[in-house]
């Protein structure tokens, strides 16, 4: 399934929705990625202060991975 997201708010509701759907606490999670449950909360309310590399690790224990289209054209992903 593809989650495109255009603002910070639909990132906030993708973090905590796949959280919870891999059976996660906040605790849980952010011990796995190296934060702390208080930055982990921020990011899943405001997650315009997350770093590439926080967003990387939080996608990698949800399962999830970040791609970039070009909305300009109609080509299959990963065809350049």
């Amino acid at each position: 399934m593809q989650y495109p997201l255009s603002n910070p708010l639909q990132l906030a509701h993708l973090l905590m929705s796949a959280r919870k759907a891999k059976g996660l606490t906040q605790a849980a999670a952010a011990a796995r990625v190296g934060i702390s449950q208080s930055r982990l909360s921020v990011l899943e309310t405001d997650p315009s202060s997350i770093t590439f590399e926080q967003l990387l690790a939080l996608m990698s224990l949800y399962e999830l991975r970040v791609t970039a289209h070009d909305k300009r054209t109609a080509s299959a992903p990963g065809s350049w």
